[in-house]
């Protein structure tokens, strides 16, 4: 794997993973519909598509929950870290060293072997969900294993925090180990839709070309 150091939410993050797909895209990238690959499968390879034609990101939608996210993630990197006893290195993206136009952007790596995913959630029916049932480490199980794919790692903590709750209960921590068969799943679906985004890339070039 190649780490960039750029900060994460930066101009030359943003830059550094334009047009590729990123674990917080592969739930979009592996939704399915029973007649096939869902319409936001579709979106996903128009937006790579057009940042990779204009050298530049897209701004997509940021709602309140979103923000809120970005504003607490130290704080429940800090609340992990004591938790747990380690050091969380805070790192930029992560570049694949085998798959094009591939990368992710863990919130944090631990050791030789671990990462940290942090969620903050704004509905706190959501974080008591993570704290009885662990289901934030389900709903978000392709950016977790797309996270393990890119890095190579062996684990990945899923962390929901919310400093609303009483002070034992505002971090759930989950452990997802690497899944390879969910990773090769994610390896033929990234190898395949990239050919279907320099297909329209191309497309769209030759039409310059013949006008």
């Amino acid at each position: 794997m190649s780490k960039a150091n750029a900060e994460q939410e930066s101009q030359a993050w943003a830059l550094a993973r334009c047009g590729a797909f990123t674990a917080s895209r592969a739930s979009d990238l592996m939704a399915r519909t029973k007649s096939g690959p869902s319409a936001s499968r579709a979106a996903l390879l128009a937006l790579l598509a057009v940042e990779r034609i204009t050298g530049q990101p897209v701004e997509t939608y940021r709602n309140a929950a979103m923000e809120r996210g970005t504003e607490l993630e130290a704080e429940a990197r800090d609340a992990y870290s004591f938790a747990r006893g380690v050091i969380v290195e805070e790192c930029g993206f992560i570049a694949d060293g085998a798959l094009p136009n591939c990368g992710c952007s863990p919130d944090g790596l631990v050791g030789d072997d671990g990462l940290l995913e942090v969620k903050c959630p704004a509905n706190m029916a959501k974080h008591l969900d993570a704290l009885r049932n662990g289901d934030h480490a389900r709903e978000y199980r392709w950016q977790l294993q797309h996270q393990l794919m890119v890095t190579g790692r062996a684990w990945v903590d899923a962390v929901s925090f919310d400093p609303r709750f009483p002070e034992h209960l505002q971090l759930a921590i989950v452990r997802v180990e690497r899944d390879q068969k969910a990773i090769d799943e994610l390896v033929a679906a990234v190898c395949e839709a990239d050919a279907e985004v320099a297909g329209i890339v191309a497309e769209l070039n030759n039409m310059k070309e013949a006008a």
